[in-house]
């Protein structure tokens, strides 16, 4: 097969696959692990039973029938694609978006990469003496994201599939309530894990203060950074002054503003804060403070924006 039959059967654009070829070139893959131990690791990487049974139920088997030889290229490919990227902590898309409707090997290919990189990530950690309870709750995200596709339709996923190769690379580590990105600064990530209070945020940035110096003493961060829509000041007109978001937005000090590449921050908010893209605003929930005011403010035709700030380490 070559790559242009390749990108055809998939039904994805040829230079996706040409991307995926290049990445990967000269890279050995990694197996997965045995299917008999999946359970155990999926039930160890928070992945729901629903979730669970349909990983399972896909199984790249040798003698599947739904794992056709364009599926197990780009499945190789992936692995391999993430893999020589160890250490690294860039965006990395793990291959094209898949038509996920077409079956479970679709849908779940890049989760199977996550999985047979489980052991070469956990290896990774441990050169650099991190310990196992920090590696399970970070790779866990894996269980989070899924539920949150979940609960999205499918509509969460082709974000998720790029976000989930830091942590196979040894990129990001969840230490209490935030997750901290490598990088020129320590980039913080807020998964969704609870209220965001100001002693869990203190007590998070305190685990990253000795954690990086220790498991990674050739890097050497001054600041903490965070880009995202969290960090708009508009969201100060609704929220009160003692919120938790009011808090975490007094930490930073935020950079001129600039048009992010690539991002749109209503639809991100619409991610993040109602787990929908395509719900219409009038059927949206308005359940907590902070969905009032969003819902408030673009019915008043206003629009929020993504913000970048710091603070020292």
């Amino acid at each position: 097969m070559d790559l242009e039959d390749i990108a055809g059967r998939l039904g994805v654009p040829v230079e996706e696959i040409e991307r995926v070829h290049e990445l990967a070139d000269g890279v050995r893959s990694v197996p997965l692990p045995r299917k008999a131990d999946a359970p155990a690791l999926l039930d160890r990487l928070a992945v729901a039973p629903e979730d669970a049974a349909e990983i399972m139920m896909g199984w790249p088997d040798l003698d599947s029938p739904l794992w056709t030889p364009e599926l197990r290229w780009l499945l190789d490919r992936s692995i391999a694609l993430v893999r020589a990227d160890l250490g690294g902590h860039g965006w990395l898309p793990p291959g094209p978006e898949l038509p996920r409707e077409r079956g479970v090997a679709w849908r779940h290919l890049y989760v199977y990469a996550y999985l047979a990189l489980t052991d070469v990530v956990m290896a990774y950690h441990r050169d650099h003496g991190v310990a196992d309870s920090v590696s399970w709750a970070t790779l866990a995200d894996l269980g989070r994201n899924l539920a949150i596709d979940r609960r999205m339709h499918g509509e969460g996923w082709p974000v998720m599939q790029s976000w989930l190769t830091l942590h196979a690379r040894g990129g990001v580590f969840e230490l209490g309530r935030l997750q901290h990105e490598r990088g020129d600064t320590i980039g913080l990530h807020i998964p969704e894990a609870g209220p965001l209070t100001p002693q869990a945020v203190s007590a998070s940035l305190d685990q990253a203060r000795a954690f990086f110096p220790r498991h990674f003493p050739g890097e050497h961060y001054t600041a903490f950074s965070c880009g995202s829509w969290l960090l708009d000041p508009q969201l100060l007109e609704y929220l009160p002054a003692d919120s938790n978001i009011a808090h975490f937005q007094q930490r930073f000090e935020l950079e001129p503003y600039e048009e992010p590449e690539g991002i749109d921050a209503d639809v991100e908010v619409r991610r993040f804060v109602f787990r929908s893209l395509s719900t219409p605003l009038d059927e949206l929930p308005r359940r907590t403070a902070l969905q009032r005011a969003v819902l408030d403010h673009w019915k008043a035709g206003r629009h929020w924006y993504w913000r970048r700030g710091l603070f020292p380490v």
